[in-house]
């Protein structure tokens, strides 16, 4: 399906379609059981026009599998949820079973992951902190076997619906979103930049977005691991912008007559060219 948002917006990449499914389609990418990877990596490479597939087995890191709503997948974090807060907060090498833990971390997620494992990514101050995060998450069960990323003009809404649709936009773009977030609704804070791992915004809280009755949107790719594996396939420059289906239903039907269609858009996009 073909979005008059995007098109408006003049988007470089492809919005994606992020689905619920119990079967995936033939070659879809897709990380090999069990192994480390990025789901944000994946999300790239549908931006860029291919479809990536996930299950319960195929999450690509234990924040990926939270993310893309397989459960909590932070008790299979090796040594659990407490070497998951230090590994997030102060690091494991300051405790006997964060120490122990670390055994075999490298081998299974690689030399930088264990570097960090011990010494902390130091994204949260402290490991009691990671901890109430973690309780506020709504870590949620899978509703199906699979979970999708296509990229929106491979999607036929008359066979399938997206739980949320990202797009991947610039300065600019994100300024026109929020904008158009905002506009037939009442309040200013129809939109939302949550602190959470890049996965997370584009999934796990879009999704809890919308079972709200007036859902909102939210601004992801602010998790700076994430931007790290998806800088080559992307650029610098980008934010992710995920509306759950009903709120991208609203906001496309709201460009027409919109300030997308005045001046100040018009001359602003001019003159980025």
């Amino acid at each position: 399906m073909d979005s008059k948002i995007a098109a408006a917006l003049n988007l470089k990449y492809e919005p994606v379609a992020v689905l619920r499914a119990d079967e995936k389609p033939e070659k879809a990418l897709q990380f090999k059981p069990g192994k480390w990877g990025c789901v944000m990596f994946m999300f790239a490479n549908a931006a860029r026009g291919k479809t990536a597939a996930f299950d319960a087995e195929t999450y690509g890191c234990w924040g990926g599998g939270v993310g893309l709503g397989f459960g909590n997948a932070y008790l299979d974090f090796p040594g659990g949820v407490d070497c998951f807060a230090h590994f997030l907060s102060s690091g494991n090498d300051q405790w006997e079973t964060g120490r122990q833990a670390a055994a075999g971390v490298e081998q299974a997620a690689g030399k930088e992951f264990a570097e960090d494992f011990l010494s902390g990514e130091r994204y949260v101050k402290d490991p009691e902190l990671v901890k109430q995060w973690i309780d506020k998450l709504p870590i949620t069960e899978p509703e199906s076997r699979h979970v999708l990323f296509k990229p929106l003009a491979h999607v036929d809404p008359a066979r399938e619906t997206p739980a949320t649709v990202v797009f991947v936009a610039d300065a600019d773009q994100i300024s026109a979103l929020v904008i158009l977030a905002n506009y037939a609704r009442q309040g200013m804070e129809n939109v939302i930049i949550p602190w959470a791992a890049g996965c997370q915004t584009i999934g796990l809280l879009p999704f809890q977005e919308g079972k709200s009755e007036n859902p909102r949107a939210v601004v992801g790719l602010t998790d700076i691991s994430a931007r790290k594996y998806v800088r080559k396939l992307l650029g610098p420059e980008y934010l992710s912008f995920a509306m759950p289906w009903p709120l991208f239903q609203e906001m496309e039907d709201n460009v027409e007559g919109s300030f997308l269609q005045r001046p100040t858009w018009l001359r602003l996009q001019a003159s980025a060219k």
